[in-house]
């Protein structure tokens, strides 16, 4: 199940079974770069990091993207159905870059929502967007964006989770070819100056973390891809969430578990 509140409706939707969460204690998924219709996609890594989420019970399941290979029909259909197995009532997908080659956004939005969109839940907003351009490898989100998100991002006592495909800022290994959006520095002049707590992004394949201006950036890398680089390999996230304290860590399919950030949670009242 999809909650989901989009650009134009006005509506907010929330999982019913975080209702009446009270305590701020979430615990939450963050994948990315699954890349299911790829020659290079293994679907023995995705089985077992599945059955791993599922033991994890996370309140929220967050997916950076990059879902398909080329955004055709067929590969979405077979990505939802890998999606549709986490046993986690609250999903929020974002499209990645190749979801958004050969028309493919519009099969996302038939399959899993609106491209942008805002989830309420007690003490926590998240706030997922659309930073590909079709049939480009680079992102942007445009000025034009920035009224509705900034919107979306009103309840000043919330924490507060941005999520997105590309990068905000170069991470090490990555190469030479563009990874961050081109409109990178005034969307995070928009975050620092609206009190945004974490960043979760995919895009290269790399896992890494930045803390920048009072906030935390952390990309995944990708669950169920071959293509990685260097010495990296498939992994993804888990974070959790107190009213106190924001701890990630990065865990590997059959593998180790390995913290990697943890922050205080700052109070905004």
């Amino acid at each position: 199940m999809y909650y989901r509140v989009s650009g134009g409706k006005g509506r907010v939707n929330m999982d019913p079974a975080n209702e009446d969460n009270s305590t701020g204690n979430y615990r939450i998924a963050h994948i990315s770069d699954l890349h299911v219709g790829s020659p290079h996609f293994e679907p023995a890594l995705l089985d077992k990091v599945i059955l791993e989420i599922n033991e994890f019970r996370p309140d929220i399941v967050v997916v950076c993207g990059d879902i398909t290979d080329d955004g055709f029909k067929q590969e979405y259909e077979a990505a939802k159905a890998y999606l549709e197995r986490l046993e986690c009532s609250c999903k929020i997908v974002t499209p990645g870059n190749h979801d958004s080659r050969n028309v493919g956004y519009v099969h996302f939005e038939d399959l899993f929502g609106p491209r942008n969109s805002v989830m309420y839940l007690p003490g926590l907003t998240l706030v997922a967007l659309d930073s590909s351009e079709p049939d480009l490898d680079e992102g942007r989100l445009g000025r034009q964006n920035y009224r509705w998100i900034i919107e979306k991002l009103s309840r000043a006592d919330d924490f507060k989770i941005v999520v997105l495909h590309h990068h905000l800022i170069p991470i090490p290994g990555t190469g030479r070819e563009r990874n961050i959006i081109e409109d990178a520095g005034d969307f995070l002049e928009l975050l620092a100056n609206h009190g945004i707590d974490l960043v979760l992004c995919g895009h290269k394949h790399v896992p890494h973390e930045w803390q920048f201006e009072g906030f935390c950036i952390v990309n995944a890398g990708t669950v169920s891809s071959r293509k990685v680089r260097g010495y990296a390999t498939q992994c993804y996230n888990m974070i959790e969430l107190t009213p106190e304290q924001c701890t990630v860590r990065r865990k590997f399919p059959a593998g180790e578990e390995v913290e990697v950030v943890s922050f205080p949670v700052h109070k905004k009242t």
